[in-house]
């Protein structure tokens, strides 16, 4: 699932105390022959606000199993996210399908300034001060992909040291 990212960390849900968010729930409907049936899907973003996160999507024919799914398949997902300080290392980008996100780090104090999905997964991510902006598509399935996206390009200092080679004072001087 994260094969195009290079240095993802992947974690085990074992021994983490997570808090599930749920994002959205939305009705479907398959039309039969014998009528319509309806079914519900959900998002959730479970994390431990400590620089692990991650999403899952579930279906069933209630609200309450398909969130239960939902959770189950979040929990498969476990990465692990750079935090600096209480915010992200640098400003990024993210893109899935239509879905445009663009986050930044924020001083002390400024809080979560994120709408819906985005808020979510920050909020999982345990990020309490940052500033971000959702643009295109406002479908969460893709906000919230697009938000995994961009915090799954983010790399701290130490890790840019590391694949350069050189010294973590040569980072920020040279």
């Amino acid at each position: 699932m994260y094969q195009k990212y290079k240095n993802v960390e992947i974690v085990k849900p074992g021994g983490l105390e997570l808090k599930d968010r749920l994002v959205g729930v939305q009705r479907v409907t398959k039309v039969t022959k014998g009528g319509r049936a309806f079914g519900f899907s959900a998002i959730v973003v479970v994390g431990d606000e400590n620089g692990v996160v991650g999403h899952g999507l579930g279906k069933s024919k209630e609200v309450a199993t398909a969130i239960a799914k939902a959770v189950e398949d979040a929990k498969k997902n476990l990465v692990r996210i750079p935090i600096n300080k209480g915010t992200i290392p640098h400003e990024q980008k993210g893109k899935y399908g239509g879905a445009r996100v663009y986050i930044k780090p924020a001083s002390e104090g400024t809080g979560v300034i994120a709408g819906g999905a985005v808020r979510a997964v920050l909020e999982a991510v345990g990020v309490h001060d940052v500033l971000s902006k959702s643009q295109g598509s406002s479908n969460p399935h893709n906000v919230v992909k697009a938000t995994f996206d961009a915090l799954l390009q983010l790399r701290d200092a130490g890790t840019v040291a590391k694949q350069r080679g050189i010294s973590l004072e040569k980072v920020f001087k040279g």
